[in-house]
């Protein structure tokens, strides 16, 4: 039986990784991770190499339009344009795609072809069968052109190897007008200096509306270069500026010759990516960086080591590890600097920044997961906002490239900070930190924020914000998505609630824990369901709760069903609104019963992973099984959670049932296949489920290590019988943050019998 566990890592390092299945094998950490699950179906994960939370995610791109192009990469396209230095993790919208390059031989065109018409440009066909991935190591065979492309990475720099066939004509485009979903290039520039070097930058407006990056480049082989612009050669000079700008950098090959190009990153300027390079890839070693990466990922996935369960769930278990650890992105340089939210360049070598932050996301589990395994990060991250709040004005909510998106709703930079601050994870500026938490509740109008539109502005400053404060809730005839952002808005108030009692702001908790109750009056007790009202108060008419309008009705990416169960931090004054626990429950298990059927003007496709009318594969739901615990049914959280950790969750390209969500969805599984979950992050109790392996060993600092056992987990045995913590039975079907910490060992007795666990020692 495999284990996830550090077996030949000295052998491992001492490696050249000539033979990188080989290599992998040695190592059941990373021969158990599989890149390509969540490329299919709407994971919109990428494939590519790159290290634990790195700058770099280079990848190979397959289309640049449509839902299912946001990661680059899908697994039902048989073309590869090239390969990009940038990606998001299975987000619901699509960015980057910055440097596009492709080896090609032959004479071809500088544009990147058509599916109709593919050997215009530079795009090749590919077969599944030469394609090989590894955490930080991708290898593909071109077929149009007989290359073979291998990729690996540092944390700020890309490397590439390419294999070419004998050619009297080959080399590699550069591509600066490539973009993922297409994005508007204000302006970039490509500058050879000399036959082995080129640098640039490119200017982007998109889901960051003012993204800037910078690259420098250098080959192994020397190239004649031609430049380009708007796809017409630019003779006689040796640099070009514009929208639209390529390279085609040109060379003779001998068969089976390898030619080797490392690209440096940076978003400050072409010195910081030029400083980058040196400092991170000084030379040509390139199997010496695919060690390198691999030993970061071997350190990152064996912090959770598990035996048992089949070897698909192992795989699965090791991928969702994987996923949750490439962003949020690191967007320091070497030298300390990096762009702020002010969009001035600063230096600071006593501060780490970091950007991607899809916090309506992640605030539910890859945050508290990362408390447990790497709690000096968690708050390394938590500096970052800080800092960004310092800089731009506020607290973001979907942060991307030094740039305030406003995507989704809430203020979930709250509920991260005040979750760590609750488990004694405080090194940051606790004052700054409660300053912070409030502004962001805050309607202001007048406080500027840089370089964002009106309605990013809108999205960051809702008037949702202004009704919950004035009129003590949000009417559905002059607010959009009224319903989701008052309970989103009830929660993260409880949570600046908790912060301030604790840190002696006594007026300002009382306030917001009455601001944390308002989720009570959208609670219809006729129908059973949280519903919108309008400005006199009344129900918004008509009514259905399977109805979903994406972005235009009164929920987000979901309907009365997923969002009347979103009181994470009070579930027993939930349960009093249905009339108690039996009403309560009958609603609950209607809930994962009811017709899947979905109805209303514009369904959102983010409703994906159906039980009934939950909707695992959106992050609304991702609470709701473990709230049988509340209401004394932990077999059927048991049942519900055990069924979307084996169904939903598969060792496929199509293994993820909706949107990774920059490691949301893979954090959901890791912290449920340990048995746990932590429903309200700020409250540090997590709720127990059910584990899917026999064991589960967590490290911890300080050399400890949180032990998960489960006993007699036959197939037969789906109900937990007892559960004990050190050996001594549990009373509630919690354990605290405090007790993981400790290194304590969680152990599940199973059975047949379905039981009230801590009412039947």
């Amino acid at each position: 039986m495999k284990h996830l566990v550090l077996n030949s890592l000295a052998a491992l390092l001492a490696a050249t990784v000539l033979n990188l299945e080989a290599a992998v094998a040695a190592d059941d950490v990373l021969q158990q991770v599989d890149p390509f699950i969540g490329t299919g179906y709407h994971g919109h994960t990428f494939p590519g190499a790159t290290t634990p939370f790195g700058m770099v995610q280079l990848s190979p791109d397959t289309r640049t339009s449509g839902w299912d192009a946001c990661g680059g990469y899908y697994d039902a396209d048989t073309e590869i344009w090239g390969f990009s230095h940038t990606h998001l993790s299975g987000t619901g919208i699509g960015d980057y795609g910055d440097v596009l390059m492709m080896p090609f031989t032959g004479d071809i065109s500088i544009g990147s072809g058509t599916p109709q018409n593919p050997d215009y440009g530079y795009r090749s066909s590919f077969d599944k069968k030469n394609q090989f991935a590894t955490p930080g190591y991708y290898r593909v065979r071109l077929d149009r052109f007989q290359i073979k492309a291998e990729l690996t990475a540092t944390p700020r720099v890309g490397v590439h190897r390419y294999t070419f066939p004998k050619a009297t004509l080959a080399g590699v485009v550069v591509d600066l007008k490539h973009s993922i979903q297409n994005r508007e290039i204000l302006a970039a520039e490509i500058e050879v200096l000399n036959d082995h070097e080129i640098a640039g930058w490119r200017h982007v407006r998109g889901w960051a509306q003012n993204r800037w990056i910078y690259f420098h480049a250098e080959f192994s082989q020397p190239f004649t270069a031609e430049l380009f612009a708007a796809d017409h050669r630019q003779d006689g000079q040796s640099s070009v500026t514009g929208t639209n700008v390529k390279a085609r950098l040109t060379f003779a090959t001998a068969e089976a010759e390898t030619v080797l190009v490392k690209v440096g990153l940076s978003h400050v300027d072409r010195a910081g990516a030029e400083k980058n390079l040196r400092a991170e890839a000084p030379g040509w070693d390139f199997d010496g960086i695919v060690t390198q990466a691999a030993a970061a990922w071997t350190k990152q996935l064996a912090q959770i080591q598990v035996k048992g369960g089949t070897a698909d769930q192992r795989k699965v278990f090791a991928t969702a590890l994987y996923h949750t650890a490439i962003c949020p992105n690191l967007a320091s340089d070497v030298d300390g600097r990096y762009r702020g939210l002010d969009q001035q360049n600063h230096q600071d070598t006593n501060y780490t920044n970091y950007t991607v932050f899809s916090l309506w996301d992640t605030f539910r589990a890859q945050h508290p997961l990362y408390t447990i395994i790497n709690p000096d990060l968690d708050q390394a991250w938590i500096r970052s906002l800080l800092r960004k709040h310092d800089e731009g004005g506020i607290l973001p909510m979907w942060e991307l490239a030094a740039n305030y998106t406003g995507c989704m709703i809430g203020y979930h930079a709250v509920p991260v900070i005040v979750d760590a601050y609750v488990k004694g994870l405080r090194d940051y500026d606790l004052n700054k930190a409660m300053d912070a938490v409030l502004f962001a509740s805050q309607y202001d109008d007048q406080k500027p924020i840089p370089y964002n539109s009106d309605d990013v502005r809108a999205r960051l400053m809702p008037k949702a914000k202004l009704y919950n404060a004035t009129q003590g809730f949000i009417p559905a005839d002059l607010e959009n998505k009224a319903v989701s952002k008052a309970l989103e808005f009830a929660y993260d108030d409880w949570a600046i609630a908790t912060l301030a009692r604790d840190l002696g702001r006594a007026e300002t908790a009382q306030e917001y824990f009455k601001r944390a109750g308002y989720y009570r009056q959208y609670f219809d007790p006729q129908t059973g369901f949280m519903r919108a009202k309008i400005s006199d108060g009344k129900w918004l008419e008509p009514f259905a709760p399977t109805d979903s309008n994406h972005n235009r009705g009164e929920y987000v990416e979901g309907n009365a069903w997923q969002w009347t169960w979103f009181v994470p931090h009070d579930v027993p004054g939930l349960i009093a609104l249905f009339g108690g626990r039996e009403q309560f429950v009958a609603k609950l298990n209607e809930l994962f019963s009811t017709s899947s059927k979905l109805t209303g003007k514009e369904i959102s496709s983010d409703i994906t992973g159906l039980i009934g009318q939950y909707a695992h594969g959106n992050e609304p739901s991702h609470h709701i099984a473990y709230l049988f615990n509340w209401v004394e049914q932990p077999w059927r959280a048991a049942e519900i959670v055990h069924q979307i950790m084996t169904e939903f969750y598969l060792a496929t390209p199509a293994g993820l049932i909706g949107n990774e969500d920059a490691g949301q969805m893979s954090a959901w599984f890791v912290l449920s296949a340990l048995g746990i979950y932590q429903v309200a992050p700020g409250d540090p109790r997590f709720s127990l489920g059910r584990p899917l392996f026999d064991e589960a060993r967590v490290a911890l600092p300080g050399r400890k290590a949180f032990v998960v056992r489960m006993k007699n987990g036959a197939a037969n045995h789906p109900y937990v019988q007892r559960v004990t913590l050190d050996g001594e039975p549990l009373q509630t079907p919690f354990v605290t943050y405090a007790d993981i910490m400790a290194g304590k060992e969680l152990v599940f007795e199973m059975g047949a019998e379905k039981t009230v666990y801590w009412n039947a020692l």
